[in-house]
């Protein structure tokens, strides 16, 4: 199901709670250990007892950070009771545990800790792990019964499996999830029982208005597997065209795509596209990070060059030296850009939006100069800085071509789930101006599904000499 805000904070206190909870037993095991009288101390008790216990502390918060999350206990959000989650609770305390019984192990000449109060440890943030993580999970329970359902879903099928599955969505109010309706699938499917009439929206020939009268839908489900495969193409597609997720009950899912993933509610599986990295809160971060970094340094380290070239510009073409337009940003909402002018001021007066081409006459001989080096790019770091573009990710459209190629282009949209960037993979790749648009969106989510900081800096350092095709 859709990830919301109140999912990504409560993600974000649990990895909080957890940390502490690790810290804080590493000093309670020492306590235990040498303050109580429930243990011999054959060797006497150390001077200073909690002496260097501080690096044990922050070793315990990063191997239950790694033990916890391989274990998938930051996934939001949560599914099934709390007492389903205890024994992985525990083994992710008893993982922590064993890392640093290893550490001791190898380094024991190094930092004189204590075996025996590591192993008092995993009882101790065992009980410390689940007391706090009951606390968050009933915390939860009341947040999501207290909130509105904000993720709206269309079944497609009517059958016993979309009635146990709405069931399911209605049972748990952490997915919050509201099903806005059914479509029948054939003029001979009966609906289950359970399902009230006023429910059924029509049958799925009616997919395309009802999803034009209920923008809100934001996931359609197939429960049916009698479709036809072209008319579950062509769904999927519609969908994704309207950015909106596709899930199939498996038996029925025959749509190629590079990954694909499998999720379950309870014990119905729902298989769709697989989550690009970007999907991930903490690389979301550190992309922005990254962004907010780079353009601070570019906006201070370029502006002398900004500065001179807007002389450059007013002085040969008369009009700003400044160029806005709208363009197609985050999940397909228009941002104003900004550039440097390197046309005339009514370069499309008579042509509408076109694309740029080699020796183009609208340019002026400045402009020449700053397309060939993407020194008319510059500018757009205020954009970086702003948050409505990335320093690198697709390159940003006009609303006119999005609207285009978004009815063409099967996938197009998908290349707008990410913020825009002032250079990119196609970019790099010599896709761009009046090249193919099927090959700069290959690059553009072959980027999506392989994005790294590592990717993103090559991608900038080969920025400075992709030319090839910039006019």
């Amino acid at each position: 199901m859709g990830r919301s805000v109140a999912d990504s904070w409560f993600s974000a206190i649990a990895v909080v709670s957890d940390c502490v909870a690790a810290f804080c037993a590493v000093y309670l095991a020492v306590f235990i250990r040498f303050e109580t009288d429930w243990f011999a101390t054959p060797f006497g008790v150390p001077e200073s007892i909690y002496d260097g216990y501080w690096l044990l502390g922050a070793l315990a918060i990063a191997a239950s950070y790694v033990a916890l999350r391989s274990l998938r206990l930051y996934k939001r959000p949560q599914r099934g009771t709390f007492h389903a989650h205890v024994p992985r609770l525990v083994r992710g305390a008893v993982s922590a545990t064993a890392a640093l019984l290893v550490f001791h192990a190898v380094l024991h000449n190094h930092y004189n800790f204590s075996s025996a109060a590591i192993l008092i440890f995993a009882p101790v943030f065992s009980a410390l792990l689940l007391a706090e993580r009951a606390a968050l999970f009933n915390l939860e329970i009341r947040a999501a019964r207290l909130s509105l359902p904000t993720h709206r879903v269309l079944m497609v099928g009517a059958g016993s499996t979309a009635a146990r599955l709405a069931r399911s969505f209605a049972s748990d109010p952490r997915l919050r999830v509201r099903v806005s309706g059914f479509l029948l699938c054939s003029d001979a499917e009966k609906p289950d029982p359970a399902i009230p009439p006023q429910n059924i929206l029509g049958g799925i020939g009616d997919f395309d208005e009802v999803m034009e009268k209920m923008p809100d839908i934001v996931q359609v489900i197939v429960t049916d597997s009698g479709i036809d495969p072209n008319r579950l193409y062509e769904m999927a597609t519609e969908c994704e065209r309207r950015m909106i997720r596709f899930n199939v009950v498996p038996d029925i899912f025959r749509i190629l795509t590079s990954s694909v993933e499998l999720e379950t509610v309870d014990d119905i599986p729902l298989m769709g596209i697989k989550g690009a990295p970007l999907d991930r809160l903490g690389n979301r971060i550190a992309k922005r990070a990254e962004d907010i970094a780079g353009a601070i340094v570019g906006l201070v380290a370029f502006a002398p060059v900004v500065a001179v070239l807007a002389l450059l510009v007013k002085r040969e073409s008369p009009g700003p030296a400044f160029y806005r337009q709208t363009r197609c940003g985050y999940g397909g909402k228009p941002f104003t850009i900004y550039k440097l002018r390197s046309m005339r001021v009514d370069a499309e007066s008579g042509t509408g939006a076109v694309f740029a081409s080699e020796g183009d006459p609208r340019r002026t001989r400045i402009g020449a100069f700053m397309r060939a080096r993407n020194l008319d790019e510059l500018p757009q770091f205020w954009n970086v800085l702003k948050g409505d573009m990335s320093l690198v990710g697709p390159r940003p459209e006009r609303p006119e071509f999005v609207a285009a190629f978004s009815r063409d282009i099967a996938h197009y949209m998908r290349r707008h789930v990410s913020r825009p960037g002032i250079t990119g993979w196609a970019q790099v790749q010599g896709l761009r101006g009046n090249t193919s648009i099927s090959d700069r969106l290959h690059a553009d989510l072959w980027y999506l599904e392989n994005w790294s900081l590592a990717l993103d800096l090559k991608i900038l350092l080969r920025t400075a000499f992709a030319v090839r095709n910039a006019y």
